[in-house]
Parts: structure tokens; sequence; C-alpha cells
């Protein structure tokens, strides 16, 4: 590609014995919250104060404790939200709200007079410490860039001691582009500031270190993150946090990696929000967190509500493919993946009847699905979708999700041809409604039950037996004769399985599954009939198990004649011509 020249890679930090890649993730990080600010700052149409509030009270609803609120000294909006939070006494008393400013002397005085009132706030203030800014824009030395972030923290001491009395304020320092700085120098700049703040018992500091523009590997800033952690004095009273950016699509990665390496704190927006490809997405890191076991600390449960918010408030719609909160991410077309998803599902309902345990409490280990969609407020109704590239298992997975009805293996794959045949004459997607009209049409017997009992076509037929049927019970009896009812027609009679309640049949609304549902007087028989090589499924649903038989057979056999003598007929005609 032309050009590719001008580029230069990042050198690998020297650091030999780094433990980073043996480490895990135990325990969730601190969060913070950006979205009112680098979130906010990023969007093409700025959040209302109304949409404002609105994220704020999804961000304190799903448990966050420390929620950049603004830049207050960077646009009026800004101001008058913090202000707006602070008058009507809108910050909960675990939360601590955080203001952004430059290491400039007048913007840190109006930020603390912004403050005033607050019981709780964070002043953070942060400088651009890398060569590029120190020569390019701020043309001052390693001295000079050193010397404006100690005078910033004074001015802030000094200031909050005066203006903030009663306001329990804390610090946080950003040697902004840190990821392109020197290491050395971000490390004496950040011991020049500590020298000043004084960090302590009860006295602590944040320390945060921003991918500002991700140009590296992610294995290099967690390398650029342990060797500080090794490196900075006092550090048992320093919080080492991370503000990754996504400029790399590695956002995440970092993060993880960050944490991996030491960071004990994360800074990000809900869906990836911010400049550029944005900031580290907190839903994906804190969800991959859950996926492992660790609980995040925040509130996922129902993550459509959250995605629903957060659109609102940042008039960008969330990607369908984004992880764990898009609309597609629990959702399969493919039939390989549906057929072995359908498989899961159906031990995990095994196991919790072995168990007498709500499936809910058992180990989570379906195909396919990293997460329980139901632990995200998701239902199971969309994991399994229907088109032309899907196969007997997605077929069979919504006649048992929907309809409650569980297919023997033979009538899934005759089920699945059709409903191929019928997607690839329409195009796109088919319903669950659809495919249970398809099923009606095709499979059940539409004429008179009556009849059912005096039609005496020679056929073999096997019954598979779904529903309210009671090996033991009184009825056990009736389905044992059956056998003998049906002799003459040579009808071989076997119990294959019987129907648990599907994962979602008691979310259903009524109309969504087939026929109402069948109710736990009624028996479903599955007839698979044969006429010489041919072969045909009928179904039949009765309260009556021995009405249920014949309709089944009735419906078999009225397809398997028909089916046969149009494959004749076309024979024929093709012997013929």
């Amino acid at each position: 590609m032309k050009g590719v020249e001008r580029y230069a890679g990042f050198t690998p930090i020297d650091l030999v014995d780094r433990t980073w890649p043996g480490n895990r993730i135990r325990t969730a990080p601190r969060w913070l919250s950006t979205d009112l600010r680098d979130g906010n700052q990023s969007l093409a149409n700025p959040m209302t104060p109304e949409r404002k509030l609105m994220m704020f009270e999804l961000l304190v609803d799903m448990g966050f404790t420390e929620i950049e609120v603004g830049f207050p000294v960077a646009s009026r909006s800004d101001h008058d939200f913090v202000r707006m939070l602070i008058e009507q006494d809108r910050i909960p008393d675990d939360v601590r709200i955080t203001v952004l400013t430059q290491a400039r002397e007048e913007l840190i005085e109006q930020t603390i007079d912004c403050l005033k009132g607050a019981p709780r706030a964070m002043i953070h203030i942060y400088n651009a410490t890398s060569p590029v800014f120190r020569e390019v824009v701020f043309g001052m030395d390693r001295n000079g860039c050193k010397d404006m972030a100690v005078r910033a923290t004074r001015v802030m001491m000094d200031g909050a001691e005066r203006r903030l009395r009663g306001t329990d304020v804390a610090f946080q320092y950003s040697p902004e582009l840190f990821n392109e700085t020197e290491l050395d120098f971000s490390l004496e700049v950040c011991e020049a500031v500590m020298d000043v703040w004084q960090p302590g018992e009860g006295r602590g500091i944040i320390l945060n270190f921003p991918t500002t523009v991700e140009r590296s590997l992610p294995n290099v800033f967690a390398d650029q993150i342990e060797w500080l952690g090794r490196n900075l004095s006092r550090r048992e009273h320093v919080c080492l946090s991370v503000h990754p950016h996504n400029d790399r699509g590695t956002g995440v990665a970092s993060a993880e990696l960050a944490l991996l390496a030491g960071a004990e704190r994360v800074e990000g927006c809900l869906f990836g929000n911010g400049e550029r490809a944005g900031n580290v997405c907190l839903v994906t890191l804190g969800m991959n967190m859950y996926s492992h076991g660790v609980d995040p600390g925040l509130d996922f449960s129902d993550i459509s509500a959250i995605r629903r918010t957060v659109e609102i408030c940042n008039e960008v719609p969330v990607h369908p493919r984004h992880p764990y909160g898009g609309d597609l991410v629990y959702t399969a077309f493919s039939g390989s993946h549906q057929d072995a998803i359908k498989k899961g599902f159906d031990e995990l309902e095994r196991q919790a009847l072995t168990r007498d345990l709500p499936a809910g409490e058992l180990p989570w280990r379906v195909p396919y699905l990293p997460v329980d969609p139901k632990d995200v407020g998701r239902t199971y109704e969309a994991v399994v979708r229907v088109n032309s590239q899907s196969g007997k298992g997605g077929v069979a997975y919504v006649m048992s999700a929907w309809h409650g009805m569980n297919l023997p293996r033979g009538l899934q794959a005759d089920l699945a041809a059709k409903v191929q045949a019928h997607a690839d004459a329409m195009g796109g997607e088919l319903s669950p409604s659809l495919i249970g009209t398809l099923f009606v049409q095709e499979y059940l017997y539409h004429g008179d039950a009556s009849e059912a009992a005096g039609w005496h076509t020679p056929i073999t037929a096997s019954l598979y037996v779904d529903g309210a049927f009671d090996h033991c019970g009184p009825r056990a009896d009736t389905f044992r004769t059956l056998g003998a009812l049906l002799g003459p027609w040579g009808i071989q009679v076997r119990v294959v399985h019987r129907t648990g309640r599907s994962l979602d049949h008691e979310e259903l609304e009524p109309h969504q599954r087939l026929l109402g549902g069948c109710s736990r007087e009624e028996t479903v028989i599955y007839a698979e009939c044969a006429l010489g090589d041919e072969v045909a499924w009928g179904v039949g649903i009765d309260a009556d198990i021995a009405t249920a038989a014949f309709l089944a057979v009735r419906a078999a056999g009225t397809r398997l004649v028909r089916e046969t003598h149009t494959s004749r007929a076309v024979s024929v005609a093709a012997v013929g011509h």
C-alpha cells in the first residue's frame, strides 16, 4: 500500500521479566464513566440537559460510583449541568462526581468555583507530555512540561482549600498521551505531582494513564503499566488508572491486559462512545469479566434497556453486532449453529430435571452463546431465527421454544426441508408464527376427526408420543392397547420421548404458541408412516390418546398417498416424454 513507509511501529518495552501474561483478572476494577464528558464532546449533537440527566441516572442505576460529569470551563452547558446536579441535590451519597480541566491556572480556578456546594468531588487535571506535543504544540522542554503539571497541582490544592470547604475533594492527574511519552519522563512528572499532593493514609491520588490515540499493540501498553507499577513511589496510596481509546480496535484488549499488569481503575464509555473510534467499551469489558465468573460490580441485567437509553442520549445507534448488547449477538441463522444451540438447551433442561434445580442455577454450557441471554434481560425467543441458511436444528428450536412441541428427528428434517424451500422462494427470514402455520398446514389432519377411526389404508406407522402421557397413570393402559387397536393396520407403537416444558414456554403469549399450545390434558402423537420406500409424517393432538393416534396416522397417510401418487405421475410423464 502506498505511503506505508511513513509510519513506524512501537518499540517493545525492555521488560524481560514481565509477569502480567500469567496473571488472571479475579476482581472488578474501579470504574469511571466518562459518557457525560469524553463521550458527550464527541457527539455531532451534544446532549441536552434532559439527555444528560437521563444518562447520569442510568449510570447511577447501573452502580457507577465515579462519574465524570463534564468539563465545566469548556462549555456553558457543562457548567450548568454540574451546577444543576449540586443545587438540586441529585448526587447520591455513594457517588463522587469528577470534573476535568487542563493544567492552566485560570481554568482551574473556574472549575473549583463550579464545584461549590458539592458533597464529594474529584478534580481531574491533565497536560500533554509526549514529545510531539512538547515540541510542536507547546514549544517547551521536559522541565517546562513538568513545571506545568506541578504548578497546576499547587493552584488546585490552594483553591480547593480556600473555596471548597465542606467538600470532600479528591485529586486525579493524567499525563495526556501517556502511551507516546517516554516512560522515564511519565514517571518523573507523576512523582513531581505527588511531591506536591503528598499522598498518604486517607489521602490517595489517582494517576491516570491514557492511550489518548491508540497506536501500539495492547501488550506494549501492558508492559508500560507494569513498569510504572514497579517504579512509582508511595504505591500503596496510588490508584493506577487507565483510559484506553480504540483507534486500533483493541481498546478492550488494552484495558484487559492493563488490568493483568496492575491497573486498578478503568475509564470508558458505555458501548464505546467517544472521540474518533471511541473510548474503551465498559459494557464489553464488564461483560467479559461476567462471562468468566467475575462480578463486574455493574448491573447489566437489562442490557437492552441500557442500550436504548444510550441510543437516546447519544443519538447514535448501537451496532446490531456489538458484543453482548447488539440486537443480533444472541441470534443464530446458521443451521449448524442452531443445531448445537438446541442440543445445548436440551441438555441444560435435562440436567435441570435430573438434579431438580432451575436451569438458571446450573453452569452455563450452551454452544455459541458466551452468556445466558436471560442473565442480561434477553429472551430465548430470538436466539434462533430461520432463513434459507438454517437447518433442522433451528426449525426444531422454534417449534419447541415458541410452540411447545418437541419434534422427532425425522420430522425435524422433513419440516426443515419444507421451511427452507419456502425461505428460498420468498427470501428473507421466516417468523416463528409463519413456521407454525406451515407446520399446521402440512402435518395436521384437516378432515373430520370422526372419520379417522374408519380409515383402513394398509400402511406401516411408528408413533412418537409427546405431551401429557404418564407411563404409570390410568392412560398408560389405554396406550398399551393401541398396538392391538391398530394392529390390523400394521402400526408399530413405541414411546420415543415425552415433552418437558420448553425453556421459554411460560413466557410466551398464547398467540405465539401453535394452536394456543397443548394443555396438560392433551397428548401430541407424531406418526411416521411408510408405504414401500416412501415415508410421510403426520401429527395428531387430542385429549384422547387413541384419537390423537388415529389423527396422526390419518394425516401422515393422506400425505403419503398424495405424494406417492404425485411422484408416480411425474415419473410416468417423464417416461412418456
